[in-house]
């Protein structure tokens, strides 16, 4: 599959292109971004060229993935799944849940597939957890610290640039990882209530629709000491805790290729596509209005 790379910042170079470069079922046929300078300097590392425009490049793909903020990404990826282009993209699909539903229309309209790399859906350990976790069922609640650092005192990490996370905080950023893990084990969220902490820390909490309730503390803010992950469940199995990452984030993403080339090969959709980024979008917007 022709893939070309919407982006140049520091989560396209670690990953993305790396990732892309690296598959056997993939040729990066190219890149785009707004600094051009970038596009050429990122495409000549990996063996593709620097495009134009965004349309040049779909026209030279046969999929689009994505390393945007998510304002530029959902208009961008609704340009592309109107041009054909099968999309891999990053979480959140879009800040707004009519963005959001304007391109799952577009690529459903289009008959393109779509997959949303959430990095704990894709690793292996946690996957196999979630799936594991999905099936046994009974889970009564569950909580989650997802905490990060990146704007801490004395941070100086490769996303404290970033103004989209600095403008919206650990909701959009580390709420969809926290609902890309409870959803698939919970159900669908039917009640959303968010309270604010200190700094941009957000306290979400939820009812799913088979009755279970869950939580989440959400921080890009936390003392870096105070920094990590951690998600328990508790039910009729007892008490289950997500596994610790094991691998970097380009193994996950080798794997969200995999699972874009299945959708595309076989025209069954994945779990984690923009139906269901849309879904996480509506969701963390509900929260950020009870916050409001």
């Amino acid at each position: 599959m022709r893939i070309g790379l919407l982006g140049t910042g520091f989560w396209a170079q670690r990953v993305h292109a790396p990732a892309l470069a690296a598959h056997p079922g993939v040729e990066l046929t190219g890149v785009w971004g707004r600094r051009p300078a970038a596009a050429e300097e990122l495409a000549h590392a990996h063996g593709a060229r620097a495009h134009t425009s965004p349309d040049e490049l779909f026209a030279a793909c046969d999929a689009v993935a994505l390393a945007l903020p998510p304002a530029v990404q959902a208009p961008l990826a609704t340009r592309a799944a109107e041009a054909g282009c099968h999309l891999l993209l990053d979480k959140p699909v879009a800040l707004d849940p009519d963005e959001a539903r304007v391109l799952d229309e577009a690529a459903s309209r289009a008959g393109v597939a779509s997959v949303v790399f959430f990095t704990a859906r894709f690793g292996t350990h946690e996957a196999e957890w979630i799936a594991g976790r999905a099936e046994e069922g009974g889970w009564f609640t569950a909580h989650a610290d997802w905490l990060g650092s990146v704007f801490a005192e004395g941070s100086d990490g490769p996303y404290a640039a970033s103004a989209w996370r600095r403008e919206k905080g650990a909701l959009w950023d580390l709420g969809p990882h926290v609902l890309s893990v409870l959803l698939p084990v919970l159900g669908d969220a039917v009640d959303v209530a968010a309270r604010r902490g200190p700094a941009d820390t957000v306290l979400l909490t939820l009812r799913h629709r088979g009755g279970a309730a869950s939580s989440a503390t959400l921080s890009l803010t936390a003392p870096a000491a105070a920094a990590g992950v951690a998600v328990t469940l508790r039910g009729a199995a007892g008490v289950s805790v997500l596994p610790r990452r094991q691998d970097g984030p380009l193994p996950a993403y080798h794997r969200a290729v995999d699972a874009l080339l299945l959708a595309a090969r076989t025209g069954r959709p994945h779990p984690c596509d923009l139906r269901f980024g849309r879904r996480v979008t509506e969701i963390l917007a509900a929260a950020e209005q009870a916050l409001d």
